[in-house]
């Protein structure tokens, strides 16, 4: 495996290289200039993309935001986390985890959250060996 390269997405170029990837986790998003206007809208609510370059390639990338609740206080929320289906065995998403953590530790930040589907059994396995544990459902209602 090549070295992995992180770097925060800024570049409206890095954000649409970021699109094949993120299609693999939201298959909904349109198409890649969609996608970097709305994670460029989202930027200004506090989103941040982390991308994992290998060579010339975005092979992972993890969305995420500090926020603050009374439940968790300060934390950071991971809303996308994902690594290119070839590369899924190379450690990606470990690297990006890690990544996620130091950054949630420079943002003062007392937990590291995400959600997942119910049915995505290989993502809880993986984020279950990460240390990360279940600790409720997530409910949602379209509106």
């Amino acid at each position: 495996m090549s070295s992995i390269r992180l770097s925060h997405v800024e570049s409206e170029g890095d954000y649409l290289a970021c699109f094949d990837v993120i299609h693999a986790l939201r298959p909904h998003l349109a198409d890649a200039t969609a996608f970097a206007t709305q994670a460029r809208r989202q930027a200004g609510q506090g989103y941040r993309l982390l991308a994992a370059w290998q060579d010339e390639q975005v092979v992972g990338v993890a969305g995420y935001r500090v926020q603050e609740n009374l439940l968790y206080g300060r934390f950071l929320y991971v809303d996308d986390l994902v690594a290119l289906a070839g590369a899924r065995r190379q450690g990606i998403g470990g690297i990006l985890i890690k990544a996620l953590r130091q950054e949630a530790g420079r943002q003062e930040c007392a937990h590291l959250v995400l959600d997942t589907a119910l049915g995505n059994a290989l993502a809880q396995r993986f984020y279950f060996r990460e240390g990360l544990l279940s600790r409720g459902l997530h409910f949602s209602q379209a509106l």
